[in-house]
């Protein structure tokens, strides 16, 4: 782990590694750099690669708007431990994860050029010495223009706690997990069948089977634990951002959009989503106007909702410039 004054207020840039980032490859880590501007603002450079495996174009022009959600994702992780104390060995769980971004400013053509990132750490709550949980708020720039906003709220669990919270169920990281047939790439938006994270609704299902001549669509999880991306390493439990996948592709077979581009995403995570139990994802299409469309997906595993999603497609709400979050550190007490 990087040293935690390395960044400090003076302005010194610290390299993000693949440690801090939970990412065993480098090729899958976006943010580069951090550098803190205050107690609870920090300033972070990123680059969205056009070629990368999984996050790559959507099209001839675009790129794909949920290498925003990873950036996120990875950049509040980076910081829990190099700016906050965070331990190693801590485990995370993210809550809610919402992205506003603009489709057509992802342009291909400025993939080679840094994107900036101002940060800021707010709803801090501390157990003892230690991090609970925070909320980062990020704005997104390229070439000086605002190509999207960020919020996601995360929580951090001692080894030792998330083992009583776990239990038993820490066993399914050592059982494999069988990997159902794949809807058709094309149908789920994608370029190859292994990144498809939809399986088509087995007949003998007690639930209505994917379809199109409705409002509603159904389909079944798949897990591929082997995928160098969606499970960079073992895992109890299916992680968010496989879920929050599977709304962007539940989202585009349903509309029948190529590509789905979504200019708003927003998440919700209310149980861990388990490796070895059949999980329905359920999106309804939402028409909202001539040339906006939003869908609204839910996950479903053991008679409960697992998270739901809203993603919407159509003009931006994005706009520049906006106000900057209020400073201050954003401290509360933990009950």
């Amino acid at each position: 782990m990087a040293a935690n004054a390395a960044g400090g207020d003076g302005g010194t840039s610290t390299r993000i590694t693949p440690e801090l980032a939970h990412r065993p490859r480098a090729l899958d880590v976006f943010p580069t750099d951090w550098t803190r501007l205050s107690g609870t603002r920090f300033r972070v450079t990123a680059h969205w690669p056009d070629d990368h495996p999984f996050f790559g174009p959507v099209d001839d022009r675009h790129q794909d708007p949920m290498i925003v959600g990873e950036t996120i994702r990875q950049t509040s992780l980076a910081l829990a431990h190099a700016a906050f104390d965070v331990p190693a060995d801590t485990h995370f769980v993210m809550w809610d994860l919402d992205v506003t971004t603009d489709p057509q400013a992802l342009r291909r053509a400025d993939a080679a050029e840094p994107v900036t990132v101002d940060v800021v750490c707010s709803e801090i709550r501390r157990r003892g010495r230690g991090l609970s949980s925070m909320r980062t708020t990020m704005e997104f720039r390229r070439a000086g223009r605002l190509v999207a906003r960020g919020t996601g709220s995360t929580g951090c669990t001692s080894p030792a706690a998330y083992r009583r919270l776990r239990g038993d169920r820490l066993a399914a990281r050592e059982k494999p997990v069988p990997l159902l047939p794949a809807i058709s790439p094309d149908e789920a938006g994608r370029p190859h069948d292994q990144d498809v994270v939809l399986a088509p609704l087995d007949a003998p299902q007690p639930h209505p089977g994917a379809h199109h001549g409705g409002r509603t669509a159904t389909w079944l999880l798949r897990v591929n634990t082997a995928h160098p991306v969606l499970f960079p390493r073992p895992n109890d439990h299916v992680p968010g951002m496989v879920l929050f996948e599977a709304a962007r592709q539940a989202a585009t077979a349903a509309t029948g959009k190529r590509p789905f581009l979504p200019s708003d995403m927003s998440a919700s995570f209310n149980h861990y989503a388990e490796l070895h139990s059949p999980c329905l994802i359920e999106a309804e299409v939402l028409e909202k106007g001539e040339d906006e469309t939003a869908v609204r997906v839910h996950g479903h595993q053991d008679n409960q909702t697992v998270f739901t999603a809203v993603l919407t497609s159509g003009a931006s709400r994005l706009a520049d410039p906006a106000p900057a979050p209020a400073p201050g550190t954003g401290v509360q007490p933990q009950p």
